[in-house]
Protein backbone atom coordinates (compact mmCIF):
# COMPACT_ATOMS: atom_id res chain seq x y z
CA UNK A 1 0.00 0.00 0.00
CA UNK A 2 1.59 3.61 -1.04
CA UNK A 3 1.74 6.71 1.35
CA UNK A 4 -1.31 7.47 -0.51
CA UNK A 5 -3.65 4.88 -0.09
CA UNK A 6 -2.97 4.63 3.40
CA UNK A 7 -3.77 8.71 3.92
CA UNK A 8 -6.76 7.92 2.05
CA UNK A 9 -8.16 5.17 4.39
CA UNK A 10 -7.35 7.21 7.89
CA UNK A 11 -9.02 10.46 6.11
CA UNK A 12 -12.27 7.54 5.40
CA UNK A 13 -11.66 6.69 9.06
CA UNK A 14 -12.31 10.11 10.55
CA UNK A 15 -14.71 11.26 7.60
CA UNK A 16 -17.05 8.09 8.92
CA UNK A 17 -16.72 9.60 12.99
CA UNK A 18 -16.83 13.35 11.69
CA UNK A 19 -19.95 15.35 12.98
CA UNK A 20 -21.35 17.96 10.08
CA UNK A 21 -19.36 20.93 11.35
CA UNK A 22 -16.09 18.98 11.20
CA UNK A 23 -17.41 17.62 7.57
CA UNK A 24 -18.53 20.99 7.12
CA UNK A 25 -14.81 22.88 7.39
CA UNK A 26 -13.51 19.55 5.36
CA UNK A 27 -16.02 20.24 2.23
CA UNK A 28 -14.75 23.98 2.19
CA UNK A 29 -11.13 23.69 2.12
CA UNK A 30 -11.53 20.96 -1.20
CA UNK A 31 -13.80 23.31 -2.91
CA UNK A 32 -11.13 26.17 -1.99
CA UNK A 33 -8.45 24.16 -3.25
CA UNK A 34 -10.64 22.65 -6.12
CA UNK A 35 -10.59 26.26 -7.77
CA UNK A 36 -7.60 27.12 -6.98
CA UNK A 37 -5.10 28.66 -9.74
CA UNK A 38 -1.63 28.42 -8.53
CA UNK A 39 -0.98 31.76 -11.76
CA UNK A 40 -2.85 33.43 -8.80
CA UNK A 41 0.05 32.94 -6.07
CA UNK A 42 2.95 33.72 -8.67
CA UNK A 43 4.53 37.38 -8.21
CA UNK A 44 3.05 39.63 -10.60
CA UNK A 45 6.52 41.06 -11.45
CA UNK A 46 6.57 36.85 -12.77
CA UNK A 47 2.86 36.95 -14.55
CA UNK A 48 4.57 39.86 -16.51
CA UNK A 49 7.30 38.37 -17.55
CA UNK A 50 5.48 34.99 -18.90
CA UNK A 51 2.75 37.01 -20.17
CA UNK A 52 5.50 39.19 -22.10
CA UNK A 53 7.45 35.54 -23.52
CA UNK A 54 4.27 34.30 -24.60
CA UNK A 55 3.56 36.94 -26.53
CA UNK A 56 7.28 37.35 -28.41
CA UNK A 57 6.11 33.33 -29.10
CA UNK A 58 3.11 33.90 -30.54
CA UNK A 59 4.74 36.84 -32.62
CA UNK A 60 6.94 34.03 -33.74
CA UNK A 61 10.13 35.09 -32.21
CA UNK A 62 12.21 32.87 -29.67
CA UNK A 63 14.28 29.97 -30.08
CA UNK A 64 12.80 26.41 -30.79
CA UNK A 65 13.19 23.90 -28.32
CA UNK A 66 14.81 21.73 -30.80
CA UNK A 67 17.40 24.33 -31.29
CA UNK A 68 18.28 24.57 -27.63
CA UNK A 69 18.58 20.88 -26.64
CA UNK A 70 20.84 20.62 -29.38
CA UNK A 71 23.25 23.59 -28.62
CA UNK A 72 23.12 23.03 -24.91
CA UNK A 73 23.15 18.71 -24.78
CA UNK A 74 25.69 18.84 -22.49
CA UNK A 75 23.56 20.29 -19.45
CA UNK A 76 20.65 17.85 -20.59
CA UNK A 77 19.50 14.86 -18.69
CA UNK A 78 21.86 11.68 -18.43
Amino acid sequence: MTQTEALRRKVAEYIAQADEKSLRMVQAILEIEQNHDWWDDLPSAVQDTIMAADKEISQGNGIPHEVITKKYKQWGLK
